[in-house]
């Protein structure tokens, strides 16, 4: 396992930075269902993706998934990405989960491929090089929450509400619920919340460790996205490399015992050692300054 491991912990070569713009999806019709953005200034690093399909509240359909899907390939080979947002342009909602108006029209053959699409794009998002927040302002239901569990920190508003309710629809989490819930919450609330489809405020989601920050709304509805952002500029000045690593180790490591756990943390560890970042953060400790960390 471990050799699998050494060859398989390796972070992406460098590519050229992703500029503002809108994702279209090949054969998609309308406006596209994200933006990307990356922002500049003191903010440089933070690149955020806002869902934005307000005649359905956000829901997961083709298009928005295969959108989602397209912007996520190319920001993960961009070191210049040190911390990816998601955040909504539809006031009030995050994400409502998947479409149900368009599973409808499925064939049954038709809704195992979109739900294993699905389950393929919280993947994605759980395995992005860099840390991942979810900004969430509003709803968060069904799939919503699972692209939030999928991110690395999730910050909401306290009047956001938040479940995995799929069994109130005849259905089970098929986008990584059943999985990530539990390894968040730990397995008897997990199977609480998934068997009684129980809905949480930000406040309640919060008491329970589902998110790491709940914050009071404010009168634009924005308030989760900016605590977000500031938490994103936390990250932001710390050694990248370190920090990608840092996710590889915890994420690998909490999937194995911990012995092997402490072998996959020897293996990034190793791989650190020659970066210029390293013997940046002992110089700038020996000169008693503030480190200027370029991610090499």
């Amino acid at each position: 396992m471990l050799r699998a491991l050494t060859s398989t912990l390796r972070l992406p070569c460098p590519w050229r930075p992703l500029r503002t713009r809108s994702c279209a999806s090949h054969g998609a019709t309308g406006d596209p269902e994200i933006q990307v953005r990356a922002l500049t200034g003191s903010d440089q690093g933070i690149t955020e993706i806002l869902m934005n399909r307000p005649s359905a509240r956000n829901a997961l359909g083709n298009i928005l998934v295969s959108e989602l899907l397209e912007a996520l390939a190319q920001l993960r080979e961009d070191q210049q990405v040190r911390v990816l947002l998601f955040r909504s342009g539809v006031k009030g909602v995050f994400c409502a989960g998947a479409d149900l108006k368009e599973r409808e029209q499925m064939s049954e053959a038709e809704v195992g491929i979109f739900v294993q699409r699905l389950r393929g794009l919280m993947n994605e998002i759980a395995a992005f090089p860099a840390p991942t927040i979810a900004a969430m302002d509003g709803f968060a239901l069904g799939g919503g929450l699972e692209l939030a569990l999928a991110c690395d920190l999730r910050v909401a508003a306290s009047s956001a509400v938040m479940g995995l309710i799929e069994t109130t629809r005849g259905l089970l989490p098929g986008a990584g619920g059943t999985q990530r819930l539990p390894r968040c919450l730990g397995v008897a609330l997990a199977k609480e919340l998934i068997f009684t489809g129980r809905r949480l405020s930000g406040v309640q989601a919060q008491a329970l460790g589902l998110v790491n920050h709940a914050v009071s709304q404010n009168e634009e509805g924005n308030a989760a996205y900016h605590r977000a952002r500031e938490l994103a500029q936390e990250i932001l000045p710390q050694a990248p490399i370190a920090v990608r690593l840092g996710k590889v180790a915890i994420d690998r490591g909490m999937e194995v015992d911990i012995s092997s756990g402490m072998a996959i943390e020897g293996i990034c560890y190793a791989q650190n050692i020659p970066t210029q970042d390293r013997l940046e953060g002992m110089a700038a400790f020996r000169e008693k300054r503030p480190p200027r960390f370029v991610g090499k």
